[in-house]
């Protein structure tokens, strides 16, 4: 009995502390949207108003009509969506590669890509404007999903790196032993295995693409390209004191990233009831 109540004890506080944490995350994204519904127009209240009354739905019509935010958000969704399907393939076989190499040359990949992460982004805007203008790439999304085909970022590369090595070798061995080639063990066998990883970078490589703003404004000329990013400074430039249409732009921005994080839920969801099954 006094077991019960201890572990009672113990799951009670960690939904608490989980409750108060998510609370901390959660209070400043209703705070957008309750301005987002603010009346045009108003002065900003003395306090914090949780429901503006009367909710301003028209908000969100305006701003489209605006700024050509359709345009901008098909843009930011072809890009999010082509940079992480190059991504998931790439950081994939590279992460592959690597966990099948002998010790030293995997040691020293996995210190390159550990360097490589340490470098300031900043310090790549010059090269990679200077190549891809000579690629002809400037104002084309060409430009902005071109690191897609080096993993986008070392650390994707990593996570599937350390998820094949915690495979076991003999795994992979003894279908090399039946005639498949490296793509097949890599499509068949490690790609099914690596189902939470290919998840998270996914999701992870999306909101990077999608959020991206300096690589559309360094890459990108005609305003028909401009992606969700851009669009909002522009909305930002129209009417800096217009703050109900600008957190309505915001939350029109947030909305994928949400629906991104419920998808992950769900998948981690699934999974814990598949193995739960399993057992």
């Amino acid at each position: 009995m006094i077991f019960s109540y201890r572990r009672f004890g113990a799951t009670l506080g960690y939904h608490l502390v989980a409750a108060t944490l998510a609370l901390l995350f959660v209070t400043p994204l209703i705070w957008v949207l309750a301005n987002s519904l603010r009346t045009v127009g108003l002065p900003p209240p003395a306090q914090i108003v949780w429901v503006p009354q009367p909710l301003a739905w028209t908000n969100y019509a305006t701003i489209f009509a605006v700024v050509p935010l359709a345009s901008y958000l098909q843009s930011s969704l072809w890009v999010g969506f082509l940079g992480m399907t190059i991504t998931l393939i790439t950081a994939s076989l590279a992460g592959f590669a690597m966990a099948q190499l002998p010790p030293r040359p995997r040691q020293w990949l996995v210190t390159f890509a550990v360097m490589t992460m340490m470098a300031p982004n900043t310090a790549m805007w010059l090269a990679r404007f200077v190549l891809f203008k000579e690629l002809g790439l400037i104002d084309s999304y060409g430009a902005l999903v071109a690191p897609a085909l080096m993993g986008t970022n070392a650390s994707f590369v990593l996570l599937f790196y350390w998820t094949f090595r915690r495979l076991p070798l003999e795994l992979f061995e003894s279908v090399r032993l039946d005639g498949a080639n490296a793509l097949r063990v890599w499509w068949q066998v490690g790609l099914p295995l690596a189902r939470p990883t290919l998840v998270a970078v996914a999701i992870l490589t999306f909101v990077h693409y999608w959020s991206d703003f300096v690589d559309p404004l360094l890459y990108l000329k005609s305003e028909s390209r401009y992606t969700l990013a851009i669009g909002l400074r522009i909305l930002q430039q129209l009417d800096v004191t217009n703050w109900p249409l600008l957190m309505a732009g915001a939350t029109v921005m947030t909305v994928p990233v949400l629906l991104s994080y419920f998808f992950v839920q769900r998948h981690a969801w699934m999974e814990g009831r598949l193995a739960g099954l399993a057992r």
